[in-house]
């Protein structure tokens, strides 16, 4: 009789007290030559094999059976042999413990853990199982929500943890064999969203204790590289649909939750189905909860630290990245007097320390302007403080250049003093009136002579975007930053024909990373409470002249067209005004010089709260 129709015997052969010495026998009758092993005992090792079929489905009682047969195999591992039991190993590493209960599950993995101390035997192969068991099979996945509840997938979660550290406790090796397989074994840009979620949602979990402190910093490396590779292949035509982008950048997106219903039937549009989006949020929301867990359990600033790492060697200058650093933005949200502090002067010191390029100076104080502006974390005497060490750098570069005998305001030249004048003014914008409740910090703010750098021969007011300089004067004259006479010196000095050549071919004149963020569900949990809209900030001529602060467009650093003629129409009516898909590009045509309308005293209005920002090729 065949082994199919002797697996019906199991139940009697390896239900009572004598499975273990059973399987023991099975397993030692085969450890010879084929030719030499009895039929008997051939029959009985095809019955094994087929007890512990992989492929194979079953209902309570076939896992009954099946838990007291693998229990019987963990007693029996000494007996196991690569050599002669090739199929019975083959069958229990491609076993998937997601259709299996509880019990049966513990005593899978209980078998797992016993031979993977087989010493220089299956250590490989015990932990590539375990880490194929981070995703659930292919059948699984399509149905997860359905098939899988979430007690049961952290239970899951849980009991691969816990066999993951009792291996890498008993076996030295083990951390770093693991480390290569998660490494190899990290989802692909377009693999499922639930495969990916999955993967690193168990993945993260393994960040504790000894085990993360061995393996964290590879772990979370990983997954900002997948963070940061989705990001950069969704571009704003994904995001927004071309029958939705006339006039959605002159509303705030907070303007669409008036209720949940329509918050969502929004987004959706905007989100316009984009696969890598959709991916990304799902990830962001792993993460996030990742950061929020680290925080409960007084591990965040361990976190902290490792991100920064990651953050300098593989995001700050990736200009094209939307929405991957937002982890550092909810991570210093969860500790703002600590490492809300902590990522300021991290950048400040990016951008003052000659050691780094100009291209990493420069992100790093676009960075710290967007920082500033959006985070509400963040305190006024922090903003202040940070200010004055950028204003004082602006005012050490001009009196480095008084020295030197022929100055010109070449744009590229001096790309990182108008890349910080702009970020000082872009703060301003959304901090000037806050700062000026606090009389010591509006006593600091107006001693820092930040109209010398203005009007200096290298005149920053010329180079620096049009729209900034333009709300951040305006915003001067109504706080009296400046006396009447300075105001109007300074506004004789905007020069938009200078404009964004300072960004180079990279347009970091363009680069504001903290723009608004546009992921649906992560962003509703744990980036909205944290950020600043610009339709609330209140800005310092708001009382006088009784403006409604949502009528303003935001500083969302809005190109209305990047093609190679660049044409904007600041003035024209929204009717008038169309955000073609080319229009909307992330990644601007190499142009340096665009001429900006101004006409009569309307002058240059900041761009829409979610017109994107323009990046510029990593």
């Amino acid at each position: 009789m065949g082994a199919e129709q002797q697996c019906d015997d199991m139940e009697v052969a390896f239900s009572d007290s004598e499975a273990f010495r059973s399987v023991q026998h099975v397993l030692q009758s085969v450890r010879m030559d084929p030719f030499l092993i009895d039929l008997r005992d051939k029959e009985q090792y095809d019955i094994l094999l087929c007890a512990v079929d992989s492929t194979t489905r079953r209902n309570s009682d076939d896992q009954a059976m099946l838990a007291t047969t693998l229990r019987a195999l963990s007693e029996a591992v000494s007996k196991i042999d690569i050599m002669y039991h090739h199929a019975l190993l083959h069958n229990i590493f491609t076993m998937s413990i997601w259709y299996y209960n509880r019990d049966t599950r513990d005593a899978l993995l209980d078998l797992i853990i016993r031979l993977s101390a087989v010493a220089d035997q299956y250590l490989r192969e015990c932990l590539q199982m375990l880490v194929n068991n981070f995703t659930p099979p292919g059948p699984l996945v399509s149905q997860m929500e359905k098939l899988v509840s979430d007690d049961k997938r952290k239970e899951i979660y849980s009991q691969l943890h816990e066999s993951l550290k009792m291996i890498s406790d008993t076996v030295p090796l083990a951390p770093r064999v693991l480390k290569d397989i998660i490494n190899r074994s990290m989802p692909k840009l377009f693999d499922n969203k639930v495969k990916m979620v999955s993967f690193v949602e168990c993945m993260l979990g393994l960040d504790t204790e000894r085990l993360g402190d061995l393996i964290g910093t590879s772990l979370l490396e990983k997954v900002v590289d997948l963070l940061t590779e989705l990001d950069v292949n969704i571009t704003w035509e994904d995001i927004l649909q071309e029958e939705h982008s006339k006039g959605i950048f002159e509303m705030e997106l907070e303007d669409l939750a008036g209720d949940v219903d329509k918050f969502g039937q929004e987004t959706e549009v905007l989100f316009g189905g984009n696969v890598c989006a959709e991916k990304l949020d799902g990830l962001m929301v792993v993460v996030c909860e990742h950061l929020k867990s680290c925080a409960e359990h007084g591990c965040l600033k361990r976190e902290f630290d490792i991100l920064k790492t990651i953050f300098r060697k593989g995001v700050l200058k990736v200009h094209k990245s939307k929405f991957a650093q937002f982890i550092m933005f909810y991570a210093c949200s969860l500790d703002p007097e600590i490492c809300g502090l902590d990522f300021a002067l991290f950048l400040t010191d990016i951008f003052t320390k000659k050691e780094d390029d100009a291209i990493a100076r420069m992100s790093a104080v676009s960075y710290v302007g967007s920082y500033l502006s959006r985070a509400r974390f963040i305190s006024a005497d922090t903003v202040v403080a940070i200010l004055k060490r950028l204003v004082d750098w602006c005012i050490d570069h001009c009196e480095r250049q008084k020295k030197k005998h022929t100055r010109t305001k070449n744009p590229v030249e001096h790309q990182i003093f108008y890349a910080s004048c702009q970020a000082v003014m872009y703060v301003l914008c959304f901090r000037l009136r806050s700062i000026m409740d606090y009389p010591n910090l509006k006593s600091q703010v107006f001693k820092m002579n930040i109209r010398s750098i203005l009007m200096d021969p290298l005149e920053p007011l010329k180079v620096c975007l049009p729209s900034i300089v333009n709300e951040f004067l305006r915003q001067a004259k109504a706080a009296r930053l400046f006396n009447a006479s300075v105001d109007l010196e300074l506004e004789d000095r905007i020069d938009s024909d200078l404009s964004k050549a300072f960004g180079g071919v990279n347009r970091l004149d363009m680069f504001f990373p903290f723009d608004p963020y546009l992921l649906k569900e992560s962003d509703r949990r744990y980036i909205r409470p944290n950020f600043e809209f610009w339709s609330l900030v209140k800005t310092t001529y708001s009382d006088d002249e009784g403006d409604e602060l949502g009528d303003f467009n935001a500083p969302g650093m809005n190109v209305d067209s990047l093609d190679d003629n660049f044409d904007v129409e600041l003035n024209s009516d929204d009717d008038d005004i169309e955000y073609t898909m080319n229009k909307m590009s992330i990644t601007p045509h190499r142009s340096f010089y665009h001429p900006m309308a101004m006409s009569g005293d309307s002058g240059l209005s900041m761009p829409a709260r979610i017109r994107p920002s323009v990046s510029p090729p990593s």
